[in-house]
C-alpha cells in the first residue's frame, strides 16, 4: 500500500487516508463512532459474557473493530479465539505510535497489538491471537478449516475501490467459515455486497441509522447464518430490510462483482461487472433512486 496520510475525524479519533485507494479508512464524522455503530454495538457481545467467542477480522487497517472488540471482551471475562486478515503492516505501525488511539482502549490492548506487528500472534489464558499478513483471499486459506467464527468483520475499501473482497467467490469462502447462527458484520450497504450474502444463505438486517447520520437509511450490514426470521426479536441496532431497500436489491446496483479464480485485478473486476450491468434487463438504480428520493 502507498502512502498514508493521518486524518483527525469529527469525534476527536484519528483515522488514516490511503492515496492509493483514494478512500479514507474511516467516516469523517468519527473513526470511533464508526466503530461502535457498525460493528461493536450490532455483534452483541453480551452474548458472550463468561463464554468463548471466535472472531475474523477481515481488512483489520488500524485495528479500531478490533480494539473495540479486546476492549469490550476484557470487561465481561470471555475466551477469546481471534485471526485477522491484513495485506499491510503500516496502518497498524501507525496505531501503535499514537497515544491518542492507544488510550481509546484497555491497557490491554497495546499489548497484544505490540504483540501482532512484532510476532504475528498473542495468547494468554484468555485470548488467542493471529494475524494473516498478505492478501485476503490468499491468507483465507491458512485459516485452520475446522475453525468455525461466530463474528465476522468485514472492513475493506468500498466495493467500488477494492471489489476483490466483495466478490462472489471471497464472500463463498468467507460464509462457509461461519458458525451456525454467525453473524458477518460489514459498514457496507451496497446492493451486490447484500445480494451475495443472501444467495450465499445469509439472512439480511440493516444497521440502523443514528440521528447524527447524513445516511438516513442504512449504517451497514449484518448477514446471519441459519436464522429463522421467525425468531427475530427488536434489536437496538439493527432491523429487517426495508421496502426501499428490498427494492434496491431489484436493480443492476445489486449484480454481483465476480473473480471466478479469486486472482483477478480490480479493474477487471469492475469492467466485468459494468458489461453484465449494460447487458441486464433489470431496473434501473436510477429510477430507484428516484422513486425514494
Amino acid at each position: 500500500m502507498s502512502e498514508l496520510i493521518q486524518v483527525l475525524t469529527q469525534d476527536g479519533s484519528y483515522s488514516l487516508r490511503s492515496i492509493l485507494f483514494q478512500e479514507n479508512f474511516h467516516s469523517l464524522k468519527g473513526a470511533l463512532e464508526e466503530t461502535k455503530i457498525k460493528f461493536t454495538n450490532p455483534s452483541g457481545l453480551n452474548r458472550f459474557k463468561n463464554k468463548s467467542i471466535n472472531v475474523l477480522d477481515i481488512c483489520f487497517g488500524l485495528g479500531y473493530n478490533s480494539a473495540s472488540l479486546f476492549s469490550d471482551l476484557i470487561k465481561q471475562n470471555s475466551l477469546l479465539n481471534w485471526y485477522a486478515l491484513e495485506i499491510d503492516k503500516k496502518p497498524l505501525e501507525y496505531s501503535l505510535n499514537n497515544n491518542s488511539f492507544l488510550e481509546l482502549w484497555h491497557p490491554k490492548v497495546s499489548k497484544i497489538f505490540d504483540f501482532l506487528y512484532q510476532k504475528n500472534q498473542f495468547e494468554d489464558q484468555f485470548f488467542k491471537c493471529k494475524i494473516l499478513w498478505g492478501e485476503a483471499r490468499e491468507q483465507i486459506n491458512n485459516i485452520p478449516p475446522e475453525i468455525k467464527f461466530d463474528l465476522i468483520y468485514l472492513d475493506g475499501f468500498s466495493p467500488q475501490k477494492c471489489p476483490q473482497v466483495w466478490t462472489v467467490e471471497f464472500l463463498s469462502k468467507v460464509t462457509k467459515t461461519l458458525n451456525p447462527k454467525g453473524y458477518l458484520i460489514t459498514y457496507s450497504s451496497s446492493a451486490a455486497v447484500r445480494m451475495t450474502l443472501r444467495n450465499l444463505g445469509l439472512e439480511l438486517f440493516s444497521i440502523k441509522s443514528n440521528f447524527n447520520s447524513q445516511n438516513k437509511w442504512s449504517q451497514g450490514t449484518v448477514a446471519i447464518a441459519n436464522f429463522s426470521k421467525n425468531k427475530f426479536q427488536n434489536n437496538l441496532y439493527f432491523d429487517k430490510l426495508s421496502l426501499m431497500e428490498e427494492e434496491h436489491l431489484l436493480t443492476k446496483a445489486s449484480i454481483p462483482y465476480r473473480d471466478p479464480d479469486l486472482n483477478s485485478k480490480a479493474e477487471d473486476i469492475i469492467k466485468e461487472r459494468l458489461k453484465e450491468q449494460f447487458l441486464s434487463n433489470m431496473s434501473s438504480t436510477k429510477k430507484w433512486r428516484e422513486k425514494w428520493k
